[in-house]
C-alpha cells in the first residue's frame, strides 16, 4: 500500500502560520498595548507591508494566535470533530483542555486579556469569542448532538457544556494564573481528573442503557 504523500502548506499559509508564531512571542514578551506592529514585523524579518497583507491589525493577529489554541482543544481534528461516543470525546476535549492550560501559553495570553482588558475593551471580547467561547459552542453542539441520537440524557446542552469545563479547569486554571505548574501537575494527574470530571458528567447526564446506540 502506497504511503500518502504529504499535505503540502501553501507558501502563503506557512508565512501566515510563521508570522502569528513570532506575534505571540511578542505579545508575551511586552503585552498587547506596548506591542507595534513594526515589532512584530522586524522580529518576523518581514516587511511592515507583508505583515499587514496577512493581518489588517493587532487584533486580528491576537484573534489568529487565540483561535489557533482553541483549536488545540476543540478543532477539526480534536475529539468533538470525530463526533465519537461522550466518555471517549468529553475524556479527549477535558485532557486536551487541561494540557493546553497548564503546559502552554494559554494562561500566560490569558494573564495579559486580565491586566489591559480595562484599557482595550476589544481584547477581552477577542479573547472570549475566539477561545472559551468558540469551545463552549462546540461543545454544546456535540452534547446537542449526542442526546438526539439518545447517547445523553441532556436538555439544555449549553447548560451542561458549562458545567462539564467547569469541572475541567476547577482549581487549576487559578493555580496556573499564580504561577508555573508543569512541576505541580502530572500527565497522570490530568487524565485521573478529566477521568472523574467525565464520570461526574455522565452520571448526570449519561443516557439509560436501553437508549445508547448499539
Amino acid at each position: 500500500m502506497e504511503a500518502k504523500p504529504a499535505r503540502r502548506v501553501p507558501r502563503g499559509d506557512k508565512r501566515r502560520t510563521e508570522l502569528a508564531v513570532v506575534a505571540e512571542r511578542v505579545f508575551l514578551e511586552r503585552g498587547f498595548i506596548e506591542t507595534t506592529m513594526q515589532m512584530i514585523a522586524s522580529c518576523a524579518g518581514a516587511s511592515k507591508e507583508t505583515l499587514y497583507r496577512h493581518f489588517a491589525n493587532k487584533e486580528a493577529l491576537f484573534s489568529e494566535i487565540v483561535s489557533r489554541k482553541a483549536a488545540l482543544i476543540s478543532g477539526p481534528e480534536s475529539a468533538l470533530a470525530r463526533d465519537g461516543v461522550p466518555r471517549r470525546v468529553l475524556f479527549d476535549l477535558g485532557l486536551g483542555l487541561l494540557r493546553v492550560m497548564t503546559q502552554g501559553d494559554a494562561c500566560s495570553l490569558f494573564s495579559i486579556v486580565v491586566a489591559e482588558t480595562a484599557r482595550t475593551p476589544e481584547l477581552g471580547a477577542i479573547f472570549y469569542s475566539k477561545g472559551p467561547g468558540t469551545t463552549l459552542a462546540r461543545l454544546t453542539a456535540y452534547l446537542r448532538s449526542a442526546a438526539a441520537r439518545g447517547e445523553l440524557r441532556c436538555r439544555h446542552p449549553e447548560r451542561a457544556a458549562k458545567l462539564f469545563l467547569g469541572a475541567v479547569v476547577a482549581n487549576y486554571h487559578l493555580l496556573s494564573l499564580i504561577g508555573p505548574l508543569t512541576a505541580r501537575i502530572t500527565d497522570s494527574d490530568m487524565r485521573s481528573h478529566v477521568r472523574s470530571a467525565v464520570t461526574m458528567f455522565l452520571a448526570r447526564y449519561g443516557a439509560s442503557p436501553s437508549r445508547r446506540r448499539s
